[in-house]
């Protein structure tokens, strides 16, 4: 099989992550008989310094035309003078609005040869922790009215407005249960419906979408206590359904406790089979060219690509046992490292991985 990804490598360590993702992804292709075309696009700082803007139309149009896309990183210090709508970031909204990438899959997998670096007490993630966040990706209050007015005696004031429609938030909800059905059928959703009108609409409509999965135990959290809760009993999470901002601030806090942002990937899913794929670590331009960098991330993204867009479920089984394997040998980059342990460069992990596959 032949299939077209479009590859836009982005800031800082994104094209490092990147050239590694795609070493490994060739070893796949090598193993399995699949060829990947990669067409290299501009987004991010790089695209503002070549092209004048975050996010060119030509990448707009040659990623709508790809089967995926693969994402390293954008923006940097360089940039943050810039208006808030042409800094480097706003390329990350671009992409998710134009190419229609409505539900964000951020997977908090805490590895047993991670578990010394997770910084809660070890008897509350006894047996490992698999927590699946399915975050709402194109509205709320990212993408809603936003602007500046004068008040009469507090001086400037800006605004941000938050508001979902019920198929917005029906559409992520789906996702969400048809994960939890493939998993341990339990679905947390996130709001704050105790002072949100669009928390409250929030709510009620993901109870509807649960009466369509008798299977699957439905709870609501209040934000603030989700973000409790996470720290206090992690374990007790299967599926959590989110909005935007929400969800934006508890993968993070998930993906911390598992041990190590560099580890983690994600997808963001259009209506079919297309998606995005990215690490969810930023662009680190303090250690870009230094080695240090920390590909496995970006591998495991692209192991959620074969299995979610490409229905290559071996392959991407095959990835993921390639990664623990290094993981079992001793081999760390400098976020993970510790005592006894064998550090390693980026291309170093990429290749150990590739090997293995």
């Amino acid at each position: 099989m032949e299939y077209k990804i479009a590859v836009i490598p982005g800031d800082g360590i994104g094209p490092e992550v990147i050239g590694e993702a795609i070493k490994v992804l060739d070893a796949v292709g090598s193993k399995f008989g699949h060829k990947f075309e990669y067409d290299y696009l501009l987004a991010g700082g790089c695209a503002i310094d070549e092209k004048g803007t975050c996010l060119p139309q030509e990448t707009i149009d040659k990623a709508k035309a790809a089967d995926a896309v693969m994402l390293g990183a954008v923006g940097g210090p360089k940039w943050d003078n810039m208006p808030g709508g042409e800094r480097p970031e706003r390329a990350l909204l671009g992409l998710r609005k134009e190419l229609g990438l409505f539900a964000n899959l951020r997977p908090a997998i805490m590895f047993d040869e991670l578990k010394g670096a997770c910084p809660l007490r070890e008897e509350k993630v006894q047996g490992g922790l698999d927590i699946m966040i399915v975050r709402e990706l194109t509205g709320g209050i990212y993408f809603g009215e936003r602007g500046f007015k004068e008040t009469e005696d507090m001086g400037l004031a800006a605004y941000d407005v938050e508001m979902y429609s019920e198929k917005e938030v029906e559409r992520v909800a789906e996702i969400a249960f048809d994960m939890a059905m493939k998993r341990n059928k339990k679905v947390t959703s996130v709001d704050k419906a105790n002072v949100l009108e669009s928390s409250r609409l929030w709510r009620k409509t993901v109870a509807k979408v649960a009466e369509k999965y008798p299977e699957v135990t439905l709870e609501n959290l209040y934000v603030d206590n989700a973000a409790m809760q996470l720290v206090h009993n992690p374990k007790q999470f299967d599926v959590i359904v989110t909005s935007n901002i929400f969800g934006d601030i508890l993968s993070d806090e998930a993906s911390m406790i598992t041990g190590s942002i560099g580890m983690l990937p994600s997808a963001s899913l259009a209506e079919g089979a297309f998606g995005m794929y990215e690490p969810i670590h930023g662009s680190a331009p303090d250690i870009a060219g230094t080695g240090k960098a920390n590909p496995m991330a970006t591998i495991l993204s692209v192991a959620m690509m074969l299995k979610y867009t490409f229905g290559l479920s071996e392959e991407s089984d095959t990835i993921e046992g390639a990664v623990k394997a290094v993981l079992e040998a001793g081999y760390r980059t400098p976020d993970i490292l510790t005592e006894g342990k064998t550090l390693v460069t980026t291309t170093e992990v990429g290749t150990l991985i590739a090997e293995r596959i």
